[in-house]
């Protein structure tokens, strides 16, 4: 019954499946049906699709389940980024969307194959059909998401001044968008405000008005684009414009001014400089560099030292006589005479054609043999007038009586006349007596050197160190021997006969300086050079640079400079070389003027390029001023009997001078401290002038010994105001010089003190030191002890006995007479006296037995000063009233003193209440050998 029932039921079942299996195929006959073709547009960063026509599939099968519905959209080709989906299966729409964002920058199209698929014959799906091949073009819609951006950060140009441009750059800008519409760039703008400039839809730049290169050399402006969407640049981009000259042949890149620094050496003018000849074929290149330093001094940067110190720096020979010193109370004769110190303490004398200078007898050199030398600096212009006067610089004519004039020099119509009419010998005939010489510097304005070497009957005219020989000799009649006398002047001829009236005539008309008469010595070519050389000038630096290409030489004075070269690239080298340089240690400040000219020659042609010349400066700046400084003891105090000594006393033994600027400069620097530093430089002066009355010669002097200048650029002179050291020397020198420098008094009676003043210069007063006063006080009680002196000493060698020496002044009033009260006083001194020479001569003699177990080391130095703790001495003050020591006495003084040296020197105050004066003595090292009538005190 189970087994029928089973088989009962399968075969129902295979009847029903073999019936449903057979219908099926009956009822899927036909293929989804779509569009042959489909056009899409999708909007970048969307995901859905717009296609054209929809995407709809149709099938036969209608409304037949599952046969008659669409169930699948498949899209063949793995890499369009696209996925279809269906709708409705009954109705067969679907829709096409994007699997991810669509870049239309990576792709802007699209093209596959899509396929529709039925549901098939049964809710499995089996038996399906699906479409023929559909082509799918889908479009990707630019959304302006990008701005435009500039190809280049920044864009130049170079325009010539005066033109009108159609186009003077372009500048383009781009946008990453990928339409048309987006990614072109419709528009330009120029954003900066009021430029002669604009800018059309294509990017290119034009100038609306002339440029003007004097106007404005250089402009800079800020320009920003747009796309076609209206979208603009994030960031404009920067145009600049150079505005050129004309092109015009003439120098370039050098600067008007050029600062300089004193001790910077030699420093180049034009490190950049080049010539432009506007590509002008040329040959040869010649320029010319001027230094103009008229107004500076005497024509240039040169050393203003006194005349005396020059010639003794330069080696010129000694015996000169300088007629035109500074004013001072022993060069009177130059008081009266127009003065232009200038600049840098430079002495110029002015000379208007009414002053003139008569020379004291006793200044004007006696004996011109055949052989002597006139020096002088002149500054002379055209004379008025179409004949001109005579203007005479130096003449010396009889005083009275006659009007000879004995030798003179003189300017005549832009000619320098030497006149020297010699004395009659027994050879009686004519010998030359002028001599005449014609020069341009004459009558330039300039100043000029001249030097006149007399060698007779031969006579030289060197100007600023170039030789002249006179271009007219003319001969004359010795004078005749006369007893009349002659007066020498300066400025103006001396008409002393002849006239009512003795009067100058011949007035000059100029300036002069230095004017030096030296007889019986001519000065040589290495001293006139030297005497009149420049300490700035034009030089060239890295020589060996320049190449063969480049011929150059200089003037004397090194202030002009001429180049030449066949090449344009030889001069411009060559130029930048060029420097200036000035040498002094403290040049004059100011502005130096600059002048070049340049002459260009092209092929076959003489000159084809014209170059204008140039106008520069070089500022030479102030150099840091110096602070010299003298510094020692101001007060010493001396027994008279050591101002009597041969040897006298020196007044500035511990005197030290030293230069400080606040400035700090390596370059001048010797020694370094906090806040100071200290120069190394020179000086030309020292003096030691005498404050109160002048020095009486009958009795005292102030003296250096010649041995003492030695080795040095050195002199002195002295008088009864006091003694100048003078020369171009350091200040070393100039210290040890000082040092020797000795006061001598051999007879100073009732004299208790003398006082002086020491100052020193650098450049003829240009920097001058401190006034260093120095007051010395001078002790007359000599006898009392000298006596206390000789009871002392019992051995030959002895220690200082370290005791202070205490000396009594004595007021006026107690010299005329002693009081009976004060007789008591002196009774108790004396007594005090007797014990401290008893308890003084047991201490000697202990402390020589100490003494001689000890090694000598030296003798005492005459000029040893003792130690204020070594001796002390109470002598009573009536004492020292007592009558002066015999003669005899008195020269065993001088002699004691001799070697005693500088025993009292000291800082000591006087004071009214005080009775007793501190004399200080210098420290004595080891053992001192004393004699026993030597004792010094």
């Amino acid at each position: 019954m189970f087994v029928e029932n089973l088989n009962r039921l399968l075969v129902q079942n295979f009847n029903y499946f073999f019936s449903f299996f057979s219908l099926s195929i009956v009822v899927n006959k036909h293929k989804p049906w779509i569009e042959t073709s489909y056009h899409g547009v999708i909007t970048e960063n969307m995901d859905t699709v717009l296609l054209d026509p929809p995407l709809v599939a149709l099938d036969k099968d209608a409304p037949v389940p599952y046969a008659g519905e669409i169930c699948a959209f498949k899209i063949h080709g793995q890499e369009a980024p696209f996925e279809a989906e269906v709708l409705n299966r009954t109705s067969g729409e679907g829709v096409l969307r994007a699997r991810g964002p669509i870049d239309c920058e990576q792709q802007k199209e699209y093209t596959f194959i899509i396929q529709a698929y039925d549901c098939g014959a049964s809710p499995s799906g089996a038996n399906w059909k699906k479409s023929h091949k559909a082509v799918v073009h889908i479009q990707v819609d630019d959304v302006n998401e990008f701005s435009p951006v500039f190809r280049e950060p920044l864009y130049r140009a170079t325009v010539t001044e005066g033109k009108i441009y159609d186009s003077i750059l372009q500048v383009e800008a781009w946008d990453q968008d990928c339409s048309p519409q987006y990614s072109q760039i419709c528009n330009y703008e120029i954003v900066t405000q009021d430029t002669p400039f604009a800018i059309d839809r294509n990017g290119n730049i034009r100038n609306t008005e002339r440029l003007s290169y004097d106007k404005q050399q250089h402009y800079k402006i800020m320009v920003t684009a747009y796309d076609c969407g209206q979208k603009r640049a994030m960031e404009s981009v920067p145009v600049h414009i150079d505005v050129k000259p004309v092109c015009k042949p003439g120098w370039q890149g050098w600067n008007k001014r050029l600062d300089y620094e004193p001790g910077t050496g030699s420093k180049q003018l034009f490190p950049k400089m080049h010539l432009e000849t506007c590509d002008g074929p040329l040959s040869s290149v010649r320029a010319m560099v001027e230094l103009q330093t008229s107004h500076i001094g005497k024509g240039c940067d040169r050393e203003t030292y006194s005349e005396k110190s020059l010639q003794k720096l330069c080696g010129a020979a000694s015996g000169s006589t300088d007629l035109l010193p500074a004013p001072s109370v022993s060069t009177n004769w130059t008081a009266s005479l127009l003065t232009d110190s200038g600049r840098d303490s430079d002495l110029i004398f002015r000379f208007d054609g009414r002053q003139a200078a008569n020379i004291p007898e006793w200044v004007v050199p006696q004996n011109l043999t055949d052989q002597f030398t006139i020096a002088t600096w002149m500054k002379h212009g055209p004379s008025p007038g179409l004949r001109a006067e005579k203007e005479t610089l130096l003449c010396n004519s009889d005083k009275t009586e006659m009007n000879r004039h004995h030798y003179s020099l003189y300017v005549h119509n832009c000619r320098l006349v030497f006149l020297l009419r010699r004395d009659f010998i027994q050879l009686d005939s004519f010998r030359p007596a002028e001599f005449h010489w014609r020069l341009e510097q004459i009558c330039d304005k300039e100043w000029h050197y001249y030097v006149i070497n007399v060698e007779f009957p031969s006579v030289t005219l060197f100007v600023d160190g170039v030789t002249y020989e006179p271009y007219l000799v003319t001969d004359d009649w010795p004078i005749h021997p006369s007893e009349i006398d002659v007066q020498l002047t300066v400025g103006a001829c001396w008409q002393g006969g002849e006239v009512t009236t003795p009067r100058f005539t011949q007035y000059f008309r100029g300036s002069l300086s230095g004017l030096t008469i030296r007889p019986g010595k001519i000065a040589t070519q290495k001293v006139i050079s030297c005497l009149q050389a420049c300490k700035e000038g034009l030089d060239i630096s890295s020589l060996e640079s320049l190449g063969k290409g480049i011929k150059f030489h200089f003037n004397p004075a090194q202030s002009v400079l001429v180049m030449e070269a066949d090449d344009l690239e030889s001069i411009n080298t060559a130029m930048t070389k060029v420097s200036y340089i000035n040498s002094r240690q403290f040049p004059t400040p100011g502005l130096r003027k600059l002048h070049i000219t340049t002459t260009v020659q092209c092929f076959g042609e003489d000159t084809c390029i014209s170059i204008p010349d140039i106008k520069a400066m070089v500022m030479v700046l102030p150099p840091s001023e110096p602070r010299i400084t003298i510094a020692g003891v101001e007060r010493l105090v001396w027994p008279a009997a050591q101002l009597r000594a041969p040897v006298g006393v020196a007044l500035f033994k511990d005197i030290h001078i030293i230069s400080t600027v606040t400035k700090t400069d390596a370059t001048l620097s010797i020694a370094r401290r906090p806040g100071v530093l200290e120069l190394m430089h020179n000086l030309d002066y020292c003096d030691v002038l005498v404050i109160g009355e002048e020095l009486d010669p009958e009795r005292e002097s102030l003296e250096i010994h010649h041995s003492s200048l030695l080795g040095k650029h050195l002199d002195a002179t002295n008088s009864t105001s006091g003694i100048s050291i003078y020369g171009v020397d350091s200040m070393a020198h100039y210290e040890q010089a000082i040092r020797q420098v000795r006061y001598h008094n051999w007879k100073p009676g009732g004299l208790s003190e003398r006082r002086f003043r020491l100052s020193c210069s650098e450049l003829n007063g240009r920097y001058t030191s401190n006034e260093f006063n120095l007051e010395i006080g001078i002790v007359h009680s000599s006898e009392a002890v000298e006596h206390v002196n000789h009871m002392a000493v019992q051995s030959q060698y002895m220690r200082p006995v370290h005791h202070p020496l205490v000396v009594h002044t004595v007021n006026s009033d107690h010299i005329s007479g002693t009081p009976p009260a004060a007789t008591v006083v002196i009774v108790m001194c004396i007594a005090a006296l007797v014990v401290i020479v008893v308890l003084g001569i047991y201490r000697i003699h202990t402390t020589h037995q100490d003494g001689s177990k000890e090694d000598e080391e030296g003798r005492k130095d005459p000029e040893m000063d003792w130690d204020d703790s070594n001796l002390n001495i109470t002598v009573n003050p009536m004492e020292v009233s007592m009558e002066e020591e015999p003669e005899e006495e008195e020269n065993e003084d001088e002699e004691d003193d001799e070697l005693a040296g500088d025993l009292f020197s000291a800082e000591s105050e006087d004071s009214d209440e005080e009775e007793e004066t501190n004399i200080q003595k210098g420290k004595v090292k080891g053992k001192l050998e004393w004699d026993p009538s030597t004792l010094p005190y």
